[in-house]
């Protein structure tokens, strides 16, 4: 069993796009539906098209900024994905009728890393997910950021954060070619998450995702975590 880190490549725009993370590696692709703000969004027909064309063992995440657990349901059954990224909070409730109504489909909770209390907040949230997403967010901003902002958070509460939880944990905000080797180092997590750090002039760079890609497998990165143990797609 490969015990290197999971990579997932974001911002997905297109088929050739998909094609180009998954050549060059990627475990899982994200596709951004409709955002308060940032990068990335694409019509939901789209998404649904670039899923169908996913190879089985690469796992497609659906960002959606959607709160109500039926309105996220419908969506998902639009698009398809193997994974529901959920960006917002949700209120108490919403994860388990999510489960009822998606049997099957990973749930992935992003936590937007803003200090100690991001850690309290992990951990309330966890038993009720597959997977947690620090991101770097500013959910209360009066222009609500909910993911791709470019901007590394607090790497020690994410540590933190990894080490708490018992669930798999994906490490994303400002990842690059150039940190993302210190960022597994420091906080160990499950996977990391990249959009921006990979791209120029907003479109995919194959040498930006091979470089990125050479960086997080690196064999002194290795890790025998107990949560490497869970199968592909997540």
């Amino acid at each position: 069993m490969n015990p290197s880190v999971r990579v997932k490549i974001c911002c997905i725009s297109s088929v050739n796009e998909a094609e180009l993370a998954i050549r060059a590696g990627a475990d899982a692709i994200g596709l951004v539906s409709a955002m308060p703000s940032g990068p990335g969004p694409i019509e939901e027909d789209l998404i649904a098209e670039i899923a169908r064309t996913v190879p089985p063992g690469v796992a497609t995440f659906l960002l959606t900024s959607k709160i109500d657990a039926e309105e996220i349901v419908e969506q998902h059954h639009r698009c398809r994905t193997t994974a529901l990224q959920l960006v917002d909070l949700l209120p108490s409730g919403s994860h388990r009728r999510l489960r009822t109504a998606l049997p099957g489909i990973k749930l992935v909770q992003v936590i937007h890393v803003a200090g100690e209390e991001s850690l309290r907040q992990a951990l309330d949230i966890a038993q009720e997910v597959d997977v947690l997403l620090l991101d770097s967010g500013r959910p209360n901003a009066a222009v609500r950021e909910l993911g791709g902002t470019g901007r590394v958070h607090d790497w020690s509460v994410s540590k933190k954060i990894v080490e708490s939880c018992k669930v798999p944990v994906y490490l994303a905000g400002g990842l690059r070619p150039e940190n993302v080797a210190e960022a597994i180092r420091t906080v160990r997590p499950f996977g990391v998450d990249v959009c921006s750090g990979v791209r120029v002039g907003g479109r995919l760079n194959i040498e930006k995702v091979e470089e990125f890609m050479r960086n997080a497998l690196r064999r002194d990165l290795l890790t025998d975590s107990l949560s490497r143990k869970l199968p592909r797609g997540i």
